[in-house]
């Protein structure tokens, strides 16, 4: 079985149809392309449970669970637009006629798409004021990408967003244009909004012994600012344009409203240990100096600072829960984590909180 389709073959099929382009040239990469040969079950091995399988050439023939009634369906026709077993006839099992060609999409993947899609589609502008100094709102989803990736809508920050909130989360993006040494955000600073580069590269610095030090350089469908708006503190480095580009940017009141608190699944001492026998692990997020001498635990340590470096390193296979003294750091951790499309929990209260 191999990986990646034809995007041509995509557009024919529905509702796959209805989708722009780039949408389909990233959905094209995550479906799988099956031949079978003739007179074969092509389901023997491996169902259709959770996935919208589509016949896109050959003969295949269906029968139902009594084997009676036997429906032949043809790739390239009208009925072959539709997933198998979806809107035809049910079917018990299946024999190729001819040797057959599929494609096989990820059910949960399909609707993820779909229902942004529409709601995107859908949507009316967002009822607040806006003046001539205002950027514009986002124009077109389907033409987006970066943080709006297909991967990052089913594993990243907007994968566990109620879908009551997409349409609006989706009005309130502004999008902005700026151009290459422009400032985004200055350390020091009060944090006021989330952005989202869209396209272009932006440059990460902090001031260390009075002297500028660049720490990073981030692209297109990384984010930043949510550390100062999680943790409500100062902007804790400035981040300038190193190219020009597009950013999306969210204020910080619906930010808290509609992206973080959808993305912090808080816990009890008591429920942590319990995730912590299941094999979850205990994640320190203060300095050093402070775990050293009071952790939890089985604890490991990684720092605020740091939690970026553990990106690609961390198991997304396992369950973390964050803590700090209060729930200061361990958010903002954790709302780093979980956009990264971890199992981040937070420890409701922190430490000082969580003993009590």
């Amino acid at each position: 079985m191999a990986s990646g389709v034809d995007v041509g073959i995509l557009r024919t099929l529905s509702p796959l149809s209805s989708l722009s382009d780039l949408r389909l040239q990233e959905l094209a990469a995550l479906c799988y392309f099956e031949r079978v040969s003739k007179n074969v079950n092509p389901f023997r091995m491996r169902g259709i449970a959770g996935q919208s399988v589509f016949l896109v050439r050959g003969e295949l023939e269906l029968a139902a669970g009594d084997a009676a009634a036997r429906t032949v369906i043809a790739g390239g026709t009208e009925e072959a637009r539709y997933a198998l077993g979806k809107r035809g006839p049910e079917f018990g099992s299946a024999n190729a006629i001819t040797d057959v060609e599929l494609i096989r999409i990820d059910d949960d993947l399909l609707d993820i798409m779909v229902t942004w899609d529409q709601l995107a589609e859908g949507g009316q502008p967002a009822r607040c004021e806006k003046d001539e100094h205002t950027p514009p709102s986002i124009a077109n989803w389907s033409i987006l990408s970066g943080m709006f990736s297909v991967n990052n809508l089913k594993f990243g920050a907007f994968s566990q967003l109620p879908a009551a909130h997409i349409d609006a989360l989706l009005q309130r993006f502004e999008r902005l244009e700026a151009s290459r040494g422009q400032v985004i955000i200055r350390e020091g600073a009060e944090g006021d909004y989330y952005y989202v580069i869209e396209s272009g590269k932006c440059q990460v610095e902090r001031t260390i012994g009075g002297v500028a030090m660049t720490l990073a350089e981030i692209k297109s469908g990384d984010a930043f600012g949510e550390e100062a708006l999680v943790s409500d503190a100062k902007r804790n480095a400035t981040v300038s344009m190193k190219t020009d580009g597009v950013l999306l940017r969210l204020d910080k009141q619906d930010f808290m409203s509609l992206l973080k608190e959808p993305l912090l699944q808080r816990i009890s001492m008591e429920e942590g240990g319990e995730k912590v026998l299941s094999g979850a692990q205990w994640v320190d997020v203060r300095y050093p100096s402070e775990y050293q001498y009071d952790r939890l635990p089985g604890a490991i340590n990684i720092p605020l600072a740091e939690i970026r470096n553990a990106f690609g390193v961390l198991d997304k296979g396992r369950e973390y829960l964050l803590y700090c003294q209060s729930e200061r750091r361990s958010s903002a951790a954790a709302f780093l984590l979980a956009q990264r499309g971890y199992r981040a929990h937070l420890l409701s209260g922190g430490l000082w909180g969580g003993r009590k």
